[in-house]
């Protein structure tokens, strides 16, 4: 399948899902519905227009692969995507997804910038969250259904939340759990027809060990309630992704299929690596290759090893490249 829309929700790797499909468009010589005017998001945090993407009036609904962050709007992506579109999304736990988002938007999102470090906020979260700077505090409470189109401050009512996953099935075909990322990719590579190399990855934004803040078992249970949109969404989907790997790959073939992926990996990461693994801002050589760096988080990035081959070094820099530079690479290619 090659015409696929992602919907890329926040801190969930998505950034990795992101240069698999950058790396597919190439790969196919697919068309990429960019963002107008080089910006990095299709008009995020606004809800998704179809004018939002860069060349919309020319191009119409002739784009291949949908994929930078936008606040979901189905309708207007309908005018962009064709109508044999594959729409998949992922989700993660809220749990180590809220301690994320804490650490990467600490500067910038109000309710965390005041408080003083992430189990303070969930000591007391209405003391630091104001709804009225909503805009802002986004990535405060319950993101994924903000990304999703929803209210992320609606009352957790069970009628609502029922309406809200019926029509989430609806408009996707696939949800995948970023906890269970290598199984992720395999249920992805079956659901689109693609090839094992077409989902192989390097993890990319993540960030060091360091900058990782301890949850106490008081605050891992006040984002269950605080976070509670986003948590019966990640266990209604969660269930329905192991259900899918059932019905499409079994479990056995899953663990078959995880191995290949992982080999795979490792034998990239040897050709292309020079430290085999990633490594802290400072100590990434080629400034091209830094990735942002956001809030209290060290983003890790990668070196490639000197003396590869032209085809190599071209497949190596794709993987490591992150989403910004990647994003104004394709922007020259497809609108030089």
């Amino acid at each position: 399948k090659t015409n696929v829309m992602f919907l890329k929700t926040h801190k969930t790797a998505s950034s990795t899902v992101l240069n698999i499909m950058f790396r597919f468009a190439e790969r196919y010589n697919l068309t990429v519905a960019l963002p107008a005017g080089q910006l990095v998001h299709l008009g995020y945090p606004n809800t998704f227009l179809a004018s939002f993407v860069e060349e919309f009036q020319a191009i119409g609904r002739n784009y291949n692969i949908m994929c930078n962050h936008l606040r979901f709007n189905p309708s207007e992506v309908q005018k962009v995507m064709a109508t044999n579109t594959f729409y998949f999304s992922i989700l993660r736990n809220p749990i180590p997804l809220l301690e994320s988002s804490y650490v990467y938007y600490k500067d910038i999102v109000p309710a965390f910038r005041i408080s003083k470090d992430v189990n303070e906020y969930l000591a007391s979260p209405m003391k630091y969250y104001r709804p009225a700077d909503y805009k802002q505090n986004i990535y405060a409470r319950n993101i994924m259904s903000f990304d999703f189109g929803y209210d992320n401050n609606a009352e957790d009512d069970d009628k609502y939340v029922q309406a809200v996953l019926n029509e989430i099935e609806q408009n996707f075909h696939l949800i995948l759990i970023a906890d269970y990322f290598d199984e992720s990719m395999i249920l992805l590579k079956h659901a689109l027809c693609w090839d094992l190399d077409d989902v192989v990855y390097f993890k990319l934004n993540t960030r060091s060990e360091d900058t990782v803040q301890t949850l106490t078992p008081e605050s891992e249970e006040q984002i269950k309630v605080w976070c509670s949109l986003d948590w019966k969404l990640y266990l209604h989907f969660n269930q329905s992704f192991w259900r899918r790997i059932e019905e499409l790959i079994g479990l056995e073939e899953l663990e078959k299929e995880v191995n290949y992926l992982r080999t795979r990996q490792k034998e990239l990461m040897e050709t292309c690596l020079l430290n085999k693994e990633a490594v802290g801002k400072d100590h990434i050589k080629n400034k091209a290759l830094l990735p942002f760096q956001s809030g209290a988080a060290n983003i890790l990035g990668y070196n490639l090893r000197q003396g590869l081959d032209n085809r190599t070094l071209r497949t190596c820099q794709k993987m490591v490249l992150p989403e910004l530079q990647y994003t104004s690479y394709l922007y020259a290619v497809q609108h030089p």
